[in-house]
């Protein structure tokens, strides 16, 4: 009997199709009018297919997606802060009736993903939807520009996914389903899983929050987003290695693990915070951490309203709760990492290096101090950078 905590809306729901049918329903696919996907549609089509976003078995309809907007709920009243949609054109829409399959196809490798049964089409408020989930609807915000650049009418209905789009062969055991990491977590015995979130390499603050987690909790999952990034942020490839350095050299593995997982970001703050709550429970994590600016990009978000929007939700609605861990540092006066909430010292003490500055001493070849950041990671980073140049 598995300690964990139950997924969100009290099972996995996953659409991915057996090994044994997807080339069946791959030469069928070939058949079917085709829709073009965003790489964030398909990213959310493959959280679909393996079962992260769970209870979900398609792209919203517009009960659901009103609701989602409207109250960060779905219109059952289950907790949930983003609308995962599919749009088209009105053109194409006006050739795709309900009840029709249509062909799913990532636009950007050409590759037939899955199935969809139309169920409804619906038009929607674009800017609305920004102000809502961004608390923006400033043209300069990424996500803002992904919503705003979509077709103008929102195409629901149930899925079967039947690629992985190769995720699973480039990451090989890093990749896993929520249904895997469940079994993984249930082998080792753990009960309470703390999940780290990042689209970053680690650095000394990160490996600090991790192990706060690591400590309050039985396990500790190290989750990296491998989907699409903005422009500027390291690749997966390169992240990865840092990652594995540092789990090799500074974390115990009997209570730490790292996976990875196909989404795309979309910068939204605290909407994608609670959003990462939600999946991570259907991971099998009771918790997740919480910093500074979680999710977020540029200044649109205070320092810890990701944090502030999960005490909107009522005891119970999300199963994988915070934790809440202020802005962490290296302290020349504490000898030590520790963190605004702990440390009584001024700014003049505490070691920070923007990141402008961080890539441009990497860039130079030149090392930031061991404080900062491991010499390991350090290495990967300026290698990389240099390969830029």
């Amino acid at each position: 009997m598995s300690k964990l905590v139950s997924p969100h809306g009290g099972k996995l729901t996953p659409v991915l199709l057996p090994e044994s049918e997807r080339a069946d329903y791959m030469a069928k696919a070939k058949t079917l009018p085709a829709i073009r996907m965003t790489s964030r549609e398909t990213s959310d089509l493959l959280m679909i297919g393996m079962g992260a976003f769970s209870p979900l078995t398609g792209f919203m309809g517009k009960q659901d997606y009103e609701s989602v907007v409207g109250t960060k709920h779905l219109s059952n009243g289950l907790a949930w802060p983003i609308p995962i949609t599919l749009s088209v054109s009105k053109e194409q829409a006006a050739g795709l009736k309900d009840g029709t399959e249509a062909a799913l196809v990532d636009d950007e490798t050409d590759t037939y993903v899955g199935i969809m049964t139309v169920s409804e089409k619906y038009d929607y408020d674009k800017g609305k939807e920004c102000r809502e989930v961004f608390f923006t609807d400033d043209m300069k915000h990424p996500g803002v520009q992904k919503v705003q650049a979509q077709g103008d009418v929102n195409v629901g209905g149930p899925v079967v996914t039947f690629s992985q789009l190769d995720y699973d062969v480039k990451y090989g055991a890093y990749y896993a389903t929520p249904a895997q990491t469940r079994a993984l977590f249930d082998e080792k015995g753990w009960a309470t899983v703390a999940a780290f979130q990042t689209r970053n390499p680690l650095h000394r603050s990160h490996e600090f929050l991790c192990k706060i987690g690591n400590e309050v909790c039985d396990g500790l999952l190290i989750h990296p987003i491998v989907g699409k990034l903005k422009e500027g942020d390291i690749p997966a490839e390169v992240r990865l290695e840092c990652y594995e350095v540092l789990l090799k050299n500074y974390f115990n593995a009997r209570t730490s693990v790292m996976r990875v997982y196909p989404m795309e970001m979309r910068y939204a703050g605290p909407s994608e915070a609670i959003l990462h709550s939600i999946f991570r429970q259907n991971f099998g994590c009771s918790h997740l951490l919480v910093g500074r600016d979680h999710a977020g990009v540029g200044s649109y978000y205070t320092s810890y309203q990701a944090q502030e929007l999960f005490d909107q939700f009522k005891p119970g609605e999300l199963l994988c709760q915070p934790i809440k861990v202020t802005s962490a540092f290296y302290c020349s006066k504490c000898q030590g990492m520790t963190t605004e909430k702990t440390c009584p010292h001024g700014p003049e003490d505490h070691l920070n290096i923007s990141g402008t500055k961080l890539r441009a001493m990497l860039g130079s070849g030149e090392l930031p101090p061991s404080e900062f950041s491991r010499a390991e990671v350090l290495q990967i980073l300026v290698r990389y950078y240099k390969s830029l140049q």
